[in-house]
Formats: structure tokens, sequence, C-alpha cells
């Protein structure tokens, strides 16, 4: 299920970023990075007015990063976006802006808060779940083998 992020609302909501910072989306961007790589999702990120408007030289394989055109556009974007995805019931919406997240909701997008998806983001990742091999007891016993046992107990 890929992410739709606006991306400002998303920094707003960060401890570790301010929207005074110059270099704030680009340390979004590393964040979203990482938090794709630990997910395996896809993920597009809209900010407001970048020079030039568009896809931008931060977004890889995993991580699209777009900005709008104009200021004060990227809640336009989103909804145009929002309305042109053709499968919005498989897409998670991140924006705290009312119209932006009503119009993923009439989509059928599932729509997460900037605030809660902060948390979710700045969660330390879950520890490596290592395989576990089958214990010996999971594969067939032969009968020698009972028999050996019963005979160890004193069973028989």
């Amino acid at each position: 299920m890929p992410y739709l992020i606006d991306g400002h609302n998303l920094i707003g909501q960060l401890p570790d970023i301010s929207l005074e910072d110059p270099n704030d989306e680009a340390k979004l961007v590393q964040k979203l990075r990482g938090f794709a790589a630990r997910t395996r999702k896809k993920i597009t990120v809209v900010f407001d007015a970048g020079l030039p408007g568009g896809k931008s030289p931060l977004s890889n394989a995993t991580v699209e990063v777009v900005f709008a055109s104009a200021p004060g556009t990227a809640d336009q974007t989103l909804c145009n976006r929002i309305k042109s995805i053709p499968d919005p019931r498989n897409w998670t919406l991140v924006s705290s802006d009312r119209d932006v997240l009503d119009t993923g909701r009439r989509r059928g997008m599932q729509c997460v808060t900037s605030d809660a998806f902060a948390r979710t983001l700045n969660a330390p990742p879950e520890p490596h779940k290592q395989r576990r091999e089958k214990p010996p007891a999971d594969r067939p016993v032969s009968a020698e083998e009972v028999e050996y046992w019963l005979r160890r107990f004193g069973e028989k």
C-alpha cells in the first residue's frame, strides 16, 4: 500500500525537523527513505513551491518527491493526484488538511493525520525477527526411537 504524503504538514509535526530549516525537505526525504526501506512501501511526498515545480531530483526508486509549481498549491496538487489515482483504496494519505483528507476519504483512501504518522515515522524500528528452525519434535519419530526412549525411561 503506497503512501501519498503532504510534506510540510508532516514536517510541522516532527520534533527533529523544523519548517524554518532551509534543508527541511531533504531531511524529511531521508527519513521517508528509511521508512520505505523498512516497510517496503513506495511513497510520494508533495511539498509547497519548489523551483522548479514537478518531480524533484531528490526522488529515488522508492520515494517520489514533488514540488508544487506555485506557493500554496501543494493541497491542490495532492487533490489532483488523489482524483487521478486509479486504485485509491490501495493508498494511504497522510495530511492534516481537512479538504485534502476529505478528498481522499471520498475516493476510499486510508487516511492518517500527519501527527499520527509522525509518531509512526519516529518510532524505533522493530527488532529483526529471526526465523526459527523447526524443533526436532516436529519431524516424524520412528518406531525404533520410541522403543529406545521407552526403555531409557523405564517404561518397558
